[in-house]
């Protein structure tokens, strides 16, 4: 479980999230949705321990922010939207990463930290790709590697803050059902930034909607994918619609003036 308590974060004099309050149990999946600057990015970070906030992070029952670095990344996986990514270094290798807040100082990975990643390699399809070096693949194969290697550090909170934004839409979902289904074999809690509407009421148990850093609404997915509810906060040329299996689909459509009217000029002109 992970409980948010009245948590506030300022860069500037305005405030990038005001006392924003929520509790995730264990096992659920929270999608995190808003416009641009909402707070989105700065609640996983902080979360992360990264970000310096007033308010309290709880994970377990235990303060974040009386965590050791090493006892808070065994608790918590962040997978940033622009992770570092050295060039040289090979797939497995970076995977492999994942696994040092359970090694001992001082000492080498085992034999079962190497499997664990291997394991990760080949259910992501990158099997192949083990010993290529970053730089040689695909922005859509090194979203993938980083989801990997957050993984391999086996954490029961997964923070994700757009896994998936490099991918096309067919590797987005079939990315989501992997987190999916190792959350429901770990018992995982998953906390994901996404920007697709419709893949976050697919994905997530509940949503969270922020907006200048503050809460404005939370739900299951069906109370808050609401065009009277998204609006306000998208703008207004969104539309939900219910899809042929009863899931929701948010879209958005033209406000200014329709095609119709429009003519090309003629040839020459």
């Amino acid at each position: 479980m992970i409980v948010f308590d009245r948590v506030s974060v300022r860069y500037t004099a305005a405030p990038a999230l005001a006392e924003v309050s929520e509790r995730v149990p264990a096992g659920e999946w929270l999608g995190i949705i808003g416009p641009n600057g909402a707070g989105k990015t700065t609640l996983l970070r902080s979360a992360a321990g990264l970000v310096a906030h007033q308010g309290t992070i709880a994970i377990g029952g235990r303060s974040a922010t009386q965590l050791r670095r090493r006892a808070l990344a065994q608790l918590v996986a962040y997978v940033p939207q622009l992770p570092e990514l050295p060039p040289e270094m090979t797939a497995a290798e970076y995977v492999l990463l994942g696994r040092t807040p359970h090694i001992g100082y001082l000492r080498m990975e085992t034999r079962a930290d190497r499997d664990i990643c291997a394991g990760l390699l080949d259910r992501m399809r990158l099997a192949p790709m083990a010993g290529r070096p970053l730089g040689t693949l695909s922005g859509g194969e090194l979203q993938r590697v980083v989801l990997a290697r957050a993984l391999a550090q086996q954490a029961p909170v997964l923070l994700l803050d757009e896994p998936t934004s490099a991918l096309d839409l067919g590797r987005r979902v079939e990315a989501l059902e992997l987190v999916d289904e190792l959350r429901r074999e770990r018992s995982l809690t998953v906390l994901s930034v996404v920007h697709d509407l419709t893949l976050a009421g697919q994905f997530a148990d509940r949503l969270l909607l922020l907006d200048g850093g503050r809460v404005a609404a939370a739900g299951a997915p069906a109370s808050v994918l609401r065009e009277e509810v998204l609006a306000g906060h998208f703008g207004p040329g969104l539309q939900v619609l219910t899809g042929a299996g009863g899931e929701l689909v948010v879209t958005a459509r033209r406000t200014g003036p329709a095609e119709a009217g429009f003519r090309p000029p003629a040839p020459g002109r």
